[in-house]
């Protein structure tokens, strides 16, 4: 592609070259902010540079409304700006990240929404609408289309794990249609009903078509019947216009994200006939100690069967979990490849299951590697196997002309040099979870901190973007000489507020310097509709709406001026 010329960015910033560090949140502190943003920017339309939702506060049931948009943050913690460079800068990548879809089926007998007063992430009030609003984000990508720094258009996207929220074979399926394109029907079980918890009568959950003693109604949730008819219609969804890949997550891997995948007999529980809504209370605290508690025993005969309040629903064999072999296989079907590539990253040395971590192009002289993660034993942190770890390390060597050996001593040899982003679903400080994988049952893991040394060894490494946390954080890494330095970029979920997806521009200064620039993008779906409203964009909004209002919602989540909208410097490795 050819030299993108920036335009001159303003006065009091360029004669500094310190861009833009947002301290003060005063409104003419932001006003002077965003002025300036957007003359550094080519275009902030649809992006949060431009507007980003705002609630009254949690408290009490609050609707949402365009509040201003969050301006750029220059982060110098690695390298220093230098003046004039957007003048100079010349575009090497845009792309974007989905993370933490959680594409659910919510009527699904193999769950326990019944935990949430105990473990929130069990029962979210919005997730029946999850499908279409997962369509909306993907509607967004498609209309901003390019950088808002660089006006590089997107290379491709690249999702972060935790696609699916129960690794069924139904929610797969809707997730695949969801970025590829096609008819999708979020239904399972009786095809003419919902039958999950929030029209059960249950008193633990907000029915939306039934006044209720519940405390999501105690807080002011309304009352908006047809809601849940409407979640479980079909809809079109258009699927990205941009090639995309796949990076694999806990809840893509074991059970709820949070029990072993290989417990007996654990089909029969999905495809059952009985879905558990209610417990008493000391049985669902003592579940929900166990599900929380490393090392402990969950017993899954009565977590998803035996004594409470049980309803009786249409069984689905659609909701057989599926293997890590069987969703590596279902990337590769040529009937699901939709804007390419054939495998969304998976190859045929993928299929078995086995080792789902790759490298893949992300723009001349820049390689992707997308990692795995999980471990298929439990509990829903993360680590990295012995074998991954190293073949990660004989990546990284064969693209780095230079680099440090495990006890610091710098090494050159005569290869081209690569550019390296990572991809994984746990973030350094999730990667705690030792228990041992079946598939690769003799590999010892390691943890974050390991991972992190690792990456400090090569030069080349700019960035190890991420998710799981459902949290906006971006956090620098200094290495032991500034060009072994990296950034982490973890984005908040799609599932919980504030359900945000983010761009990530690389762009070379000519100055000795990088630029990674990152930007949020919220669903293509206005910020409050009529409640009587049921088309998909007027779902996508209340998707967003409801978990602003969600009774377990984290604020802390939406993360710092900081971590939203950014550019962040680093010295370029090959300079």
């Amino acid at each position: 592609m050819a030299e993108l010329t920036r335009r001159t960015f303003a006065t009091a910033a360029g004669a500094a070259g310190l861009g833009l560090l947002l301290c003060t949140p005063t409104a003419n502190a932001l006003d002077r902010a965003l002025r300036l943003t957007s003359t550094r920017s080519v275009s902030t339309a649809g992006t949060t540079l431009e507007q980003v939702a705002t609630g009254g506060g949690t408290t009490t049931y609050s609707r949402l409304s365009a509040g201003p948009g969050w301006p750029l943050v220059v982060r110098s913690d690695l390298a220093a700006p230098q003046a004039g460079r957007d003048d100079r800068r010349r575009a090497l990548s845009a792309f974007v990240q989905f993370t933490d879809l959680h594409i659910t089926d919510t009527e699904s007998p193999a769950r326990f929404e019944y935990l949430h007063p105990y473990i929130g992430s069990a029962h979210r009030p919005q997730e029946a609408l999850g499908t279409v609003a997962t369509s909306a984000l993907v509607e967004r990508v498609n209309s901003v289309r390019q950088g808002p720094f660089t006006g590089r258009p997107f290379d491709l996207m690249v999702t972060t794990g935790d696609n699916t929220d129960n690794h069924e074979l139904i929610e797969l399926d809707w997730f695949l249609k969801l970025l590829n394109g096609g008819s999708i029907t979020p239904n399972s079980g009786d095809a003419g009903a919902y039958e999950g918890v929030q029209n059960s009568g249950n008193s633990t959950f907000w029915n939306p078509a039934t006044p209720g003693a519940d405390a999501y109604s105690a807080k002011g949730f309304p009352q908006l019947p047809g809601l849940l008819e409407a979640g479980i219609g079909t809809f079109t969804a258009p699927g990205l216009d941009v090639p995309w890949f796949c990076t694999f997550g806990n809840h893509d891997d074991s059970i709820v994200g949070s029990l072993p995948a290989q417990i007996p007999g654990i089909d029969a529980w999905y495809t059952s006939k009985y879905k558990v809504i209610g417990k008493d209370e000391s049985t669902a605290k003592k579940l929900a100690a166990a599900i929380k508690k490393p090392g402990s025993s969950v017993p899954v005969a009565e977590l998803f069967g035996g004594g409470g309040t049980i309803r009786e629903i249409t069984p689905d064999a659609r909701r057989r979990p599926f293997s890590t072999g069987e969703f590596v296989r279902a990337h590769l079907d040529t009937a699901n490849t939709g804007p390419g590539p054939v495998g969304h990253g998976f190859g045929a040395d993928n299929a078995d299951g086995k080792a789902v971590y790759y490298t893949f192009r992300i723009a001349p002289g820049i390689t992707g590697i997308s990692l795995d993660t999980t471990t298929d034993a439990g509990f829903a942190d993360g680590s990295i196997g012995l074998a991954q770890y190293s073949w990660v390390e004989s990546t990284l060597k064969r693209g780095s002309s230079a680099y440090y050996d495990f006890f610091g001593r710098k090494v050159t040899h005569s290869v081209t040099d690569e550019l390296f982003l990572l991809f994984s679903h746990h973030t350094s400080g999730s990667m705690g979870n030792l228990l041992p994988d079946s598939r690769h049952l003799l590999d010892p893991r390691l943890d974050g901190n390991a991972f992190v040394a690792l990456l400090k060894r090569f030069p080349n490494v700019l960035a190890w973007v991420n998710g799981h946390t459902h949290r906006n954080q971006i956090t620098a890494h200094a290495g032991g000489t500034p060009k072994q330095s990296f950034w982490e970029i973890n984005t908040a979920s799609h599932v919980d507020f504030p359900q945000q997806a983010r761009i990530v521009e690389v762009a070379d200064n000519a100055d000795g310097t990088l630029s990674l620039f990152t930007t949020l993008i919220e669903a293509e779906a206005p910020y409050a509709v009529d409640y009587d409203a049921r088309t998909p964009q007027a779902l996508a909004s209340l998707y967003r709406e409801l978990s602003y209002n969600d009774i377990h919602v984290d604020l802390g989540r939406v993360g710092s001026d900081a971590d939203h909208n950014t550019e962040l410097l680093l010295v370029n490795p090959l300079s």
